[in-house]
């Protein structure tokens, strides 16, 4: 026998379900907004090394052009920051002879200039080390250097991709890092092409050039800073921004 009411019920259950998918369209969208992006760089920040020697030199220039009012891109300028970086690196730890600066150069010399306060951090995980320079670059408004190639090479992260804002919001994942790479277009036949200036990288695209520092054995005796660089070897390494803790002034009173 004919149910008249079978067509009328399949009719209200697809109507049904066309209403769920629309209620449903505005929350998908609306979370596809709340991604979070900063970057604090500006197109004539970018500044490439003028050799195959100076990457801390070319990404300090590109930190102080992004931290300051100004954009010098000279090579002058370039060799000046090179030069104060790598009188402030120490000895190597293998005790061969420098031919660049170290990354303790490097955020020495940012202090030096006044663009600090800069620190050395060390990760385990690469998720680490981006959610601390996401927080420090959204924090300060500073740029965060990145030690890429084992150690071998400089980079400058400049801003991110994040699900949440890290100011507001402790459950977030950084899903991109806005980069520049001061050997761009150049690359390596070793780690891979050069990103773009400004490209922003997944965390895995980021992981083939990033990756934990090589170690030294730091003889005893190495100068200031050796226990520090001995903390880092197999470590993600940053130059990374940071806010300082507000000096308490305590007055005695005589009674």
């Amino acid at each position: 026998m004919h149910d008249a009411r079978r067509p009328a019920t399949r009719l209200l259950v697809g109507l049904l379900i066309a209403l769920q998918a629309l209620l449903l369209l505005p929350s998908a969208a609306g979370a596809a907004d709340t991604e979070f992006r900063l970057d604090l760089a500006g197109k004539r920040d970018y500044v490439a090394q003028t050799n195959f020697v100076q990457c801390v030199g070319a990404s300090m220039q590109m930190m102080l052009n992004i931290i300051g009012d100004t954009n010098d891109r000279t090579a002058s300028t370039q060799l000046e920051l090179q030069n104060l970086a790598r009188t402030l690196s120490g000895r190597r730890g293998d005790g061969r002879q420098r031919s660049g600066a170290s990354v303790r150069g490097w955020a020495g010399g940012l202090n030096q200039l006044g663009a600090g306060p800069y620190r050395l951090v060390g990760t385990t995980t690469i998720e680490e080390a981006l959610r601390l320079s996401a927080e420090a670059i959204r924090q300060t408004g500073k740029p965060v250097g990145l030690l890429v190639w084992r150690g071998r090479h400089a980079w400058v992260m400049s801003g991110f991709h994040a699900t949440a804002d890290p100011r507001t919001s402790d459950d977030f994942t950084v899903t991109g890092a806005i980069v520049m790479d001061p050997l761009y277009p150049h690359g390596s036949a070793v780690w891979g092409p050069s990103p773009k200036p400004r490209e922003a990288l997944s965390p895995n695209e980021l992981g083939r050039q990033f990756v934990p520092r090589r170690g030294f054995s730091m003889p005893s005796g190495n100068g200031p800073g050796g226990s520090t660089m001995s903390g880092l070897a197999g470590k993600y390494v940053l130059v990374l921004p940071y806010q300082p803790i507000p000096t308490v002034r305590l007055f005695s009173v005589a009674v």
